[in-house]
């Protein structure tokens, strides 16, 4: 099979879950970010813990893991894992007023999970803008993507540096 064609689709062209059955198990580890720009002032109570929603960075970090362990029910055709690790990491960036969200989903099976990974660092984005919403609306949440991937027959993947 070639890298264009699309395996979420069967020979009539209708959507199917692809058949990871023959797959080798394998480690497999994904690593997403993304990040969510704001003002002066809902960067300030985030950083300082005073937003009256409570820790907006816990509450993030509990959603983002709980959206790892959702995927499959969120992304239509994506496998049920079982996932062995999923940790979550927050990177705030004072100067242009902006957190990021690192997520790194790892199994032992027969698919990637990238698609875990990146569900994970919506959902935390999200949670985030949730949380601090009252006070900016104009919120810009971006960047997000697949640092990299290792395991499975495609091989690694890393992506050059996001800026």
């Amino acid at each position: 099979m070639s890298e264009q064609e699309f395996t979420h689709f069967d020979a009539r062209g209708q959507a199917h879950m692809v058949d990871v059955g023959d797959k080798a198990l394998t480690r497999r580890v994904a690593v997403a970010s993304g990040r969510i720009c704001m003002g002066a002032l809902a960067f300030e109570l985030l950083q300082s813990g005073s937003s009256k929603k409570g820790d907006v960075l816990g509450v993030a970090r509990v959603a983002a893991i709980q959206a790892v362990k959702q995927t499959s029910s969120l992304i239509p055709l994506c496998h049920p894992l079982a996932l062995t690790r999923v940790a979550v990491d927050f990177v705030l960036h004072a100067d242009v007023r902006a957190v990021e969200i690192v997520v790194t989903a790892q199994t032992h099976g027969q698919t990637g999970v990238e698609m875990e990974a990146l569900t994970g660092v919506s959902v935390g984005l999200l949670t985030v803008y949730d949380m601090l919403k009252a006070v900016d609306k104009a919120m810009v949440i971006e960047q997000v993507c697949v640092r990299s991937k290792s395991g499975g027959a495609s091989g690694d993947f890393v992506r050059a540096a996001v800026e």
